[in-house]
C-alpha cells in the first residue's frame, strides 16, 4: 500500500472512531447539557479537555464523575449521575471529550 493511502485510512479510521464517539455522546444524552465548543448547562468539552490536559490522573476522574456525577467544579449546577452508561462507554467518553481542542 502507497504511503498516501495508508495515511487517508488511518485518517478516515481515525475521524470515524471520532464520529462514533460523537454519535455516542449524543445516545447517551450527554449532549443535552454539554456542547463540544460552547458552554450550555455544563461545561464545553472543550473546556474539559483545556482544564485536564496533562493531568495523568483525568480520565479515571472524569470516568467517575460521569459514572457518579458531580458538583462544584463547573459551578453551582451538579452534574448527575448517568446510570445509564457504563464505565467502558464512560471511559470511551471521557477519551474523547478529552481529545477535544
Amino acid at each position: 500500500m502507497k504511503r498516501s493511502a495508508l495515511v487517508v485510512l488511518v485518517g478516515l479510521l481515525a475521524s470515524g472512531a471520532a464520529m462514533a464517539n460523537a454519535d455516542l455522546a449524543k445516545a447517551k444524552n450527554c449532549m443535552a447539557c454539554h456542547s463540544v465548543a460552547n458552554k450550555v448547562v455544563g461545561p464545553a468539552f472543550k473546556d474539559v479537555a483545556a482544564k485536564y490536559a496533562g493531568q495523568k490522573d483525568a480520565e479515571d476522574k472524569l470516568t467517575q464523575k460521569v459514572l457518579k456525577g458531580g458538583s462544584g467544579v463547573w459551578g453551582p449546577v451538579p452534574m448527575p449521575a448517568n446510570t445509564q452508561v457504563s464505565e467502558a462507554e464512560a471511559r470511551t467518553l471521557v477519551k474523547w471529550v478529552l481529545s477535544q481542542k
